[in-house]
């Protein structure tokens, strides 16, 4: 496997339980790893940008992405997409990570297109 290149943007800070904060993070960096690892020179970025007033964290990386079509099924528990089917996992990363979110007042989605990688977005409650 290659060595992974990784992008860090400075991260405003968000007020919520860091815990529950650091498990989304975990989450959502290792799904980009895992799915960027076999790409001759992988890259993941992370970042965040001030839209609206309000803060978005992403998580981008350059992996084998998804089709766009099958956006719904990524935060379901045990919804596994068909070209992730080689990679290892429980299915269940993604359904966490939505739960947390969910609970701490925020959003998340996702956009992508097959081949070409993935970013994960993400909102929490207002301070």
């Amino acid at each position: 496997d290659a060595v992974t290149e990784q992008k860090v943007h400075p991260l405003p800070p968000a007020f919520c339980d860091e815990g529950l904060v650091k498990l989304i993070w975990i989450n959502l960096i290792s799904n980009a790893m895992k799915y960027s690892r076999k790409r001759e020179h992988p890259v993941i970025e992370i970042g965040a940008n001030e839209i609206n007033g309000e803060t978005v964290y992403y998580v981008k990386d350059n992996g084998i992405g998804f089709d766009m079509q099958d956006a719904g099924k990524l935060f379901g528990a045990f919804q596994r997409l068909n070209q992730a089917v080689e990679f290892e996992g429980s299915g269940i990363g993604l359904a966490i990570v939505h739960r947390i979110v969910t609970r701490l007042g925020g959003r998340i989605w996702a956009e992508s297109k097959e081949d070409e990688g993935a970013v994960f977005y993400f909102t929490l409650a207002p301070k």
